[in-house]
């Protein structure tokens, strides 16, 4: 393992403490050395190494950065990935038993998909300084549709016990939802239309006579301003493991040292004299339990740890957009936050140094008067 050759990289995990953990001033830097900051190397060292990708699941290592760097994709993918989402619901008519506004809070939870390149050319909806709401368009608001009543099944025997065979649509699921396209949306989500991204989801039961009829208006939002809009389930990650056997470990105490990992950490193989041993097979799959430091036999013989730049992210997406779709877009957004604080830095300094020409100027404004004359 590369990353755990530098024994100042790992992270120390012991039965009741972690040691070396000290944060450095910046990625791979120690005092006293010089680690200037070399684009070259960073190119040459960092690495993204996907080992599982679908379209609601990503799971990859980022190699050889720092904390600050992985915890700020993390917070992006959670918080600032636009998505879309039901935002306002007009209700029409609701006879069931579940109020309005928690009817309206489960529909806005609701994870929705479609066409991606057109939800990613939806404006943003800006809503007026009055309190009174600005007229949305088929530029920045998507508008769904929901209407269901309840009846019974007049085929349904005396002595049927069972709702779906009593009653006719007595289950409100997200897939009920309708897309009423208008305008330029007729043509860009022709080929994939607005639905919730999960139709098995159950919104509400009905019972005969009982019926919802509602009007969704969905507009483009980020996940800092509320939950619905981000567009991951769980984006999280932790540091990679690091198990070191000192001396070998054979037999059945072998046996007995897997026992204390989780099932494909340790391997038992063979060894040249036929005996068995214990070797390190896969440490992804470690949890860092210290089972093995609860047993006095293992004492001294292994050293666990977590690599400190070595990171295994785990991101599942809500449906709208790929994981790795969202990953990327992460990456995008703090390009262009980096780029927007190094202008706005450039701009402070000139104004700075303006600020401070001004200063000196108005201090001596026969300064340049003096001059001219000492030169004649």
């Amino acid at each position: 393992m590369p990353a755990a050759t530098n024994h100042r990289n790992i992270v120390g995990v012991n039965a009741e403490t972690v040691t070396n953990v000290s944060s450095t001033d910046f990625p791979g830097h120690w005092p006293g050395e010089d680690h200037s900051w070399n684009i070259k190397h960073f190119r040459r060292t960092f690495r993204v190494k996907f080992y599982r990708n679908t379209p609601l699941l990503s799971q990859f290592d980022l190699i050889h950065t720092d904390a600050a760097i992985a915890n700020t994709l993390r917070r992006i993918m959670i918080a600032e990935v636009p998505t879309l989402a039901i935002e306002s619901v007009y209700v029409s008519n609701n006879t069931s038993i579940i109020q309005d506004e928690v009817l309206a809070h489960r529909l806005g939870l609701v994870p929705l998909r479609g066409d991606k390149d057109a939800l990613k050319g939806l404006s943003w909806y800006l809503r007026g300084e009055d309190s009174a709401p600005r007229e949305p368009t088929d530029e920045d608001t998507i508008v769904l549709h929901l209407k269901k009543t309840c009846e019974r099944n007049p085929d349904a025997k005396k002595t049927d016990t069972d709702p779906d065979k009593l009653y006719i649509n007595h289950n409100v699921y997200a897939s009920d939802i309708v897309f009423e396209p208008a305008g330029r949306q007729i043509k860009s989500f022709a080929h994939d239309p607005i639905r919730a991204a999960n139709p098995d989801i159950l919104i509400a039961k009905l019972r005969p006579g009982q019926e919802i009829d509602l009007t969704m208006h969905c507009i483009k939002g980020i996940g800092q301003d509320h939950a619905k809009f981000s567009p991951v389930a769980t984006a999280s990650y932790r540091l990679l493991p690091d198990i070191r056997i000192k001396k070998p470990i054979r037999g059945k105490a072998a046996e007995r040292f897997a026992a204390c990992f989780p099932k494909g950490v340790i391997a038992v193989r063979e060894g040249e004299d036929g005996e068995k041993e214990a070797v390190v097979d896969n440490v992804r799959n470690d949890t860092v339990s210290r089972e093995v430091l609860r047993h006095n036999e293992f004492k001294g013989i292994v050293e666990l740890g977590r690599v400190r730049d070595h990171f295994i992210f785990s991101v599942e997406s809500t449906g709208q957009f790929d994981a790795d779709e969202i990953f990327l877009s992460a990456v995008g957004t703090l390009k262009a936050k980096t780029i927007n604080l190094k202008r706005d830095i450039y701009k402070m300094l000139r104004k700075q140094a303006l600020d401070a020409k001004r200063a000196r100027e108005a201090e001596n404004p026969d300064a340049d008067e003096e001059d001219v004359m000492d030169t004649q």
